[in-house]
C-alpha cells in the first residue's frame, strides 16, 4: 500500500499568521475534515473583519443552491458600513460543477475583488474535489488560498486537550490524552463533547483512564480493535461479547466488517514491519497515521499473532466481504462465522504463538 499524500499546510499556516496581524485576503477556499478548526478560524475572521456594531449590513451568506455568479457580484459590490471590510461567505456550492459560463464569470470575478471584501467557499456537506487542470483552479491558486483543515498531529492534539481540560481545572497527561485520542478519533470535532463530560466526571484533578473509560464513547475502530485484541489474548468469549454489542448498537455488519478487515490488513503489515525490523514511523507513514499511539499499540498486538495467522485472517475477512456482496446470506451471521473462524488453531506453518 503506498504511501498518503500529506495535505498541504502552507496555506493553513498563512490564514493562522494573518487573522492576528489583520491582513486576511479576498479570497479562501475553506475544506477539510476537521469542522472544529474551520470553524474557529471562521469565528477569529469574523471578530477581525466585522466590527462597529454594523456586523449584520457586512456580513453575507449564501448557500450554495441558490447562488449564482450574478448574486454574488451583488454582494461583493456591497460597500461596507462603517469597516474596513465585508465577510462574503458561500456554503456548498460545488464550483467545479458549475457550468462553463458560471465559471467564466467567477474567474473574472475573482481577478477583480475589491480590498475591502474577503470571500470565502466553505465546503461543509459536499466534498471539495478540485480539477487542477482548468482555468477556475488556476484562479483560485492565483487570486486566493484553499486552505484544508485536516486532522491535527498527535503533539498538537495533545497540547490542545491539556489546554482544553486546564480551562475545566483538570490536568490530563500525555499518556491519558494519546488514549483518549485512539479510544475516540483524532477528530477536534468529536473530542470537544468528550473532553466536556470527563471534566465533569472526574472527582479529582486529574483525569485517569477509568474516568475515561466510564463516560467516553469510543469510536467504531477502537471498539474493533478491543475484539482484535480479545483475538490476540484467545479470549474468544470477549470477542464475541464486543460483536454482539456492535450488533445491539445496531451498527451495520458491512460496516464492522470494512473497519475489522482494515485492522486485519493493518495487523498483517505491522507483523510484517516487525518481522524486518521496522518502527512504529514505518506503520505511521505507510497507513498515514497522524498519531504514533495507534502505530504502537499494533506493533504489541501483532507479537501475539504469526505472520501466517495474519495473512490467513486478512484472505478470510476478504472472503467474507465478497460473500456480504453476492450471497443472499444474513450479513451477522456471516461475521459470527468470520469470528469462529479467527477463533480456530491453523495449520502448523501458520499457528498463532502467544508473546
Amino acid at each position: 500500500m503506498p504511501p498518503k499524500k500529506k495535505a498541504d499546510n502552507d496555506a493553513y499556516q498563512q490564514l493562522k499568521k494573518d487573522i492576528p496581524a489583520g491582513t486576511p485576503g479576498r479570497l479562501y477556499v475553506f475544506h477539510g475534515e476537521e469542522d472544529y478548526l474551520r470553524d474557529y478560524y471562521l469565528g477569529e475572521l469574523k471578530k477581525k473583519l466585522l466590527s462597529g456594531g454594523m456586523e449584520e449590513f457586512n456580513l453575507h451568506i449564501f448557500q450554495g443552491k441558490e447562488l449564482d455568479a450574478q448574486k454574488l457580484s451583488a454582494a461583493v459590490d456591497c460597500l461596507p458600513m462603517m469597516s474596513e471590510r465585508t465577510l462574503v461567505l458561500v456554503y456548498d456550492y460545488d464550483l467545479f460543477k458549475a457550468g462553463e459560463e458560471q465559471r467564466q464569470k467567477l474567474i473574472s470575478l475573482f481577478a477583480g475583488l475589491p480590498d475591502y471584501v474577503c470571500l470565502i467557499f466553505i465546503y461543509d456537506l459536499i466534498p471539495y474535489k478540485a480539477d487542477a487542470r482548468t482555468k477556475l483552479a488556476q484562479a483560485l491558486k492565483e487570486y486566493g488560498s484553499v486552505v484544508q483543515f485536516s486532522r491535527q498531529e498527535q503533539g498538537d492534539l495533545v497540547s490542545w486537550l491539556k489546554r482544553r481540560f486546564r480551562a475545566l481545572g483538570k490536568e490530563i497527561d500525555s499518556a491519558q490524552a494519546e488514549y483518549l485520542i485512539f479510544l475516540c478519533g483524532g477528530l477536534m470535532t468529536g473530542l470537544v463533547s468528550e473532553v466536556e463530560k470527563i471534566g465533569a466526571y472526574a472527582k479529582g484533578g486529574k483525569v485517569t483512564r477509568e474516568d475515561i473509560d466510564a463516560v467516553a464513547a469510543p469510536v467504531l475502530d477502537a471498539v474493533v480493535f478491543r475484539m482484535t485484541d480479545a483475538i490476540a489474548s484467545g479470549d474468544f468469549d470477549r470477542a464475541a461479547a464486543v460483536l454482539g454489542d456492535l450488533f445491539q448498537l445496531r451498527q451495520e455488519p458491512i460496516m464492522i466488517l470494512s473497519v475489522l478487515g482494515r485492522q486485519l490488513r493493518q495487523l498483517y503489515s505491522a507483523r510484517l514491519a516487525l518481522e524486518h525490523k521496522k518502527q512504529a514511523s514505518y506503520l505511521m507513514e505507510l497507513w498515514g497515521m497522524r498519531q504514533s499511539y495507534p502505530a504502537q499499540r499494533l506493533l504489541q498486538s501483532c507479537r501475539r499473532y504469526s505472520l501466517g495467522w495474519c495473512r490467513r485472517a486478512v484472505r478470510l475477512a476478504g472472503e467474507t466481504d465478497l460473500a456480504m456482496k453476492s450471497t443472499g446470506r444474513d450479513n451477522e451471521e456471516l461475521l459470527i462465522d468470520l469470528l469462529l473462524q479467527l477463533a480456530m488453531p491453523v495449520s502448523a506453518s501458520g499457528e498463532r504463538r502467544r508473546a
